[in-house]
């Protein structure tokens, strides 16, 4: 297994539970805009994750990797919004958005130790 492997499959497992949980909701003008938005941030981690580790710098490496993090943190939002408007309960929310916390946790870190070595 390469390096960040792991990470790649977990953003990707991530990205399949967004779609997941986008098909439990309605098909209300409210849900389908939620829903809509929620699957844009929610899949695109896992690409952009996908793009850092072939970065042709440093430089481009945490610069996708910050691309990613913004997209976690929207999905965060968004899935705290469907949690309070009462689309999804929040108990069917908690794996996903303990996820989400986690790998930005994850990604976040990898910047930091990235800026470390550019110094």
């Amino acid at each position: 297994m390469a390096k960040g492997d792991d990470i790649q499959k977990r953003l990707i497992d991530f990205a399949v539970a967004v779609i997941q949980l986008t098909a439990n909701l309605s098909k209300s003008a409210a849900e389908k805009h939620i829903s809509g938005q929620v699957l844009r941030s929610g899949t695109s981690p896992a690409a952009n994750y996908a793009e850092a580790r072939s970065a042709e710098s440093s430089k481009d490496f945490i610069h996708k990797l910050k691309i990613a993090l913004k997209e976690l943190n929207e999905t965060k939002v968004w899935l705290q919004i469907i949690v309070q408007s009462q689309m999804i309960t929040e108990e069917k929310c908690a794996r996903i958005q303990k996820e989400c916390d986690e790998l930005f946790r994850i990604l976040s870190a990898s910047v930091k130790t990235s800026l470390k070595r550019r110094k």
